[in-house]
């Protein structure tokens, strides 16, 4: 499978597996193709299975009552998703949009259920996830009560350097693939607002601006900001 092997083998659900357990558990992937702007699934749909991205990039986003958008997390090849309901079956809390053409392993949740409840070793490594992602939600919650705009926007980029960036002679390439609008739902400010600080990033020779991407040439000046 190639780079679904590759993307597989990093998600928390395989990572621990043996080769036997692992060809068991890919038995029952399906394969999930998306066009860009595809929805996967809504906010309220049922919630049956979960998905491991083995290539593009996936947005997961709220309604606001008044009908805004609001996003809330990026996922890219090798991040699991849709695994909540795994655990606690209501419906689905958020809407799943493709940012680019993806391509995703899905794994119905019975199937999991059952494979997992002779692996509690392998539960617990979900489990540990699972946590790992809710530190980083609270940690986003407490840096929009005590961190200003451009430390939220410094504290994104680096974030994004680290799961989506190459390294090259430059600095960091990251092509986090999302609008203006997206980055400033991301950080939670207006677009006027973190593009305001970007541009002063870059005037300060932090990072190099393009669409739907930047480069990061000052790492350590964001990571301070960041603070």
């Amino acid at each position: 499978m190639g780079q679904a092997d590759d993307a597989l083998s990093e998600a928390p659900l395989f990572d621990t597996l043996d080769e036997e357990d692992t060809r068991a558990l890919r038995a029952g992937v399906m394969v999930v193709k998306l066009a860009r702007g595809d929805r996967l699934f809504s906010e309220g749909d049922i919630g049956d299975k979960l998905y491991i991205i083995i290539s593009g990039k996936i947005k997961l986003t709220r309604a606001a009552p008044d009908g805004r958008e609001n996003l809330q997390s990026v996922h890219g090849p090798g991040e699991m998703f849709g695994e909540l309901s795994l655990f606690d079956p209501v419906p689905r809390t958020a809407t799943a949009t493709a940012v680019t053409d993806a391509e995703l392993a899905g794994l119905a949740h019975d199937d999991v259920r059952k494979w997992l409840s002779t692996r509690p070793e392998v539960a617990m490594h979900l489990l540990q996830a699972l946590a790992q992602r809710l530190r980083r939600i609270n940690d986003v919650k407490a840096d929009l009560v005590f961190t200003d705009v451009p430390g939220r926007v410094a504290k994104a980029l680096l974030d994004l350097a680290e799961r989506f960036g190459v390294p090259n002679s430059e600095g960091i390439q990251v092509n986090h693939d999302l609008t203006q609008e997206e980055l400033a739902q991301l950080v939670g400010a207006s677009r006027e607002t973190v593009n305001k600080a970007l541009a002063d990033f870059a005037a300060r020779g932090w990072i190099q601006l393009a669409a739907k991407s930047v480069l990061v040439t000052d790492a350590d000046r964001l990571r301070k900001r960041a603070r």
